[in-house]
């Protein structure tokens, strides 16, 4: 029986993803490593040292682990600074809706993101107690595809694995929440999303009627 839904950030609540692309494509004009939206891809709910790894290869460049933090907290910077703009009207249309349809039903809610920052974007969207558990980056050792931000966030929320369902828009973070023994709907694309449960455009157009049909599919 479904008893949660744990919801990714980037992508699927807010496009805070869109930041994180202008803030990485900066680094790499800096670095002299062509970068486009297609290879932003690659990035999508990976942790921050591992996407500028991913940069790095795309150059051919190789440096020292010093420089790699530098670079890293330099890419962050200009992160937060983008991000500070944001607003709660940046939420996307109906996912407030959606969650609120969630608690109706006596399920509940967690956030799970890889973003360090998530505390942050979640303090100016003004979106904090719709979660029961929160759970970002600066929680766990492994990023996705491991599986631990989702189970720290289903041991958060008092309930297995099992019990849970994950709206994800990476395939990185798909992977996760199926090795994690949970059910997953994939927002985006069938092509990158394809081993999700379910798939839908945009997190706003999900019913809890589908919700319901989850719950004879095994995770």
């Amino acid at each position: 029986m479904i008893r949660a839904c744990i919801f990714d950030l980037d992508g699927v609540i807010v496009d805070t993803a869109h930041y994180h692309f202008l803030a990485w494509q900066r680094l790499a004009q800096e670095l002299g490593v062509p970068f486009s939206e297609e290879d932003n891809e690659r990035l999508k709910g990976v942790s921050r040292m591992r996407s500028l790894e991913i940069i790095l290869e795309l150059g051919n460049l190789t440096l020292d682990m010093a420089t790699k933090e530098e670079l890293a907290t330099k890419k962050n910077g200009w992160f937060v600074d983008y991000v500070n703009a944001i607003r709660p009207e940046e939420i996307f249309p109906g996912v407030k809706e959606l969650i609120h349809q969630i608690k109706s039903r006596g399920l509940k809610v967690g956030l799970a993101s890889s973003s360090k920052n998530a505390q942050r974007v979640i303090d100016l969207l003004q979106i904090e107690s719709l979660f029961d558990a929160v759970v970002d980056g600066t929680m766990i050792t492994h990023s996705k595809p491991h599986p631990e931000i989702f189970l720290l966030a289903a041991e958060r929320l008092g309930l297995k694995p099992i019990e849970c369902v994950v709206f994800e828009d990476a395939e990185a973070g798909v992977e996760a929440a199926l090795a994690a023994g949970m059910r997953c709907v994939g927002v985006g694309s069938p092509e990158q999303l394809g081993n999700a449960h379910h798939i839908i455009p945009r997190t706003g157009q999900y019913t809890l009627e589908k919700l319901t049909q989850l719950e004879h599919l095994k995770p």
